[in-house]
């Protein structure tokens, strides 16, 4: 039995799930080491529904040839009903940025996965909003209007079938550092209100809230009356209807800081209250919940999605032992290095202690054994 098996001391994934059918819980998997086992992990740790990377998320080039193993793929999360499927974009996608190169590579590799999420079943492609990198938040919303305009114009046309529905667009909302865009309500409902104006609506795009991105741009997630007025406001500028993914992170970063280190649900600096007040919240209820967080690949998805679950039913979380800290990306873990693929004018670079979003055989996405 494995450290994180043992923290769970025999607890069932499923205990809740019969109980609760409203918020669907789910994890992002690994696929590189093979697409039969990453449906077969979702089941053992009782995911119902599931982020994936399609490809290398720090490396522009694509495989050339998708995997035969799709077609089971989508079969088998079909006969378990895990759903929705969402795509993470590349972390290298930045359409606000000045670089023309960057830009006409972002616009191309997002029009791609929109194109193709059918392939892995995806009904949602998410993605950073991206970074300015020092031209201005109203340069970089423009530009960030045009290359989404591009994106979904290209992506129809690589459609298999004229009139195929592409996958919703979701737009991640942001710490901030770097420049980075979408910090804020009002920043976001000026994105969707110049999304609108060029008639690309609600039915094309949806937002992501990532709890630890929030806390990093200033909104105190840990206080249950702060996340009230931030819905609040988003949905009377907005429509939280809008939000059609819950990124639940817990944070070891400084509120304000305009960084990202994600942390084991509960034992961060938001912590149980403010987690729990967020997962049960009625505004937020459709919008499945996706755990990003640190030890992956080491048996801590389970450990975290059994937190989310005890979270969502008012449950007080156990203790986590020592070891879980000095796992990569949690608060003492030394295992992880820095990406460093990426281009500097990438929107949003997985922090520090990302490091095992590449295997080391195929060069192709591997989880998340830390956090973006």
């Amino acid at each position: 039995m494995s450290p994180a098996d043992e923290i769970l001391d025999g607890t069932s994934p499923h205990d809740s799930a019969e109980n609760v059918r409203t918020r669907r819980l789910g994890a992002h998997l690994p696929l590189a080491r093979g697409m039969r086992r990453a449906v077969d992990r979702a089941v053992a740790i009782g995911a119902e529904a599931l982020q994936i990377f399609s490809d290398n998320p720090t490396a522009w080039r694509r495989r050339s040839e998708p995997s035969p193993e799709l077609a089971e793929f989508r079969a088998r999360l079909a006969a378990r009903d895990i759903q929705p499927i969402a795509i993470h974009a590349s972390y290298l996608v930045n359409l606000p940025g000045p670089d023309e190169v960057t830009y006409v590579r972002s616009v191309g590799m997002l029009a791609g996965e929109l194109a193709r999420a059918w392939e892995h079943g995806a009904s949602l492609v998410n993605v950073h909003i991206g970074s300015h990198r020092g031209s201005g938040v109203d340069v970089g919303i423009a530009r960030l209007v045009d290359g989404i305009a591009a994106a979904l114009a290209s992506a129809r046309e690589q459609a298999v079938e004229p009139g195929d529905r592409l996958a919703r667009l979701v737009l991640e909302n942001s710490a901030g550092g770097g420049g980075g865009l979408g910090t804020t309500v009002d920043e976001l409902a000026t994105i969707a209100d110049r999304l609108a104006n060029r008639g690309i609506g609600e039915d094309a795009i949806g937002f992501c809230l990532d709890t630890a991105h929030a806390w990093g741009a200033g909104v105190d997630m840990a206080d249950p009356d702060a996340i009230d007025a931030f819905l609040t406001a988003f949905d009377r500028r907005i429509g939280v209807d809008r939000i059609v993914l819950l990124h639940l992170n817990d944070t070891r970063s400084e509120r304000g800081s305009r960084t990202d280190r994600h942390e084991h649900l509960g034992a961060g600096r938001i912590g149980p209250v403010g987690l729990g007040h967020v997962i049960r919240h009625p505004l937020l209820a459709h919008a499945p919940a996706i755990i990003e967080t640190p030890g992956m690949d080491v048996g801590y998805d389970r450990v975290n999605l059994a937190r989310a679950r005890a979270l969502l039913h008012g449950k007080q979380l156990r203790p986590l032992p020592r070891a879980a800290f000095d796992l990569a990306g949690s608060a003492r873990g030394r295992g992880a290095t820095r990406v460093r693929r990426a281009t500097r004018e990438r929107g949003a670079a997985p922090p520090r202690g990302a490091a095992r979003d590449r295997d080391d055989a195929t060069g192709h996405a591997d989880g998340r054994a830390s956090t973006r």
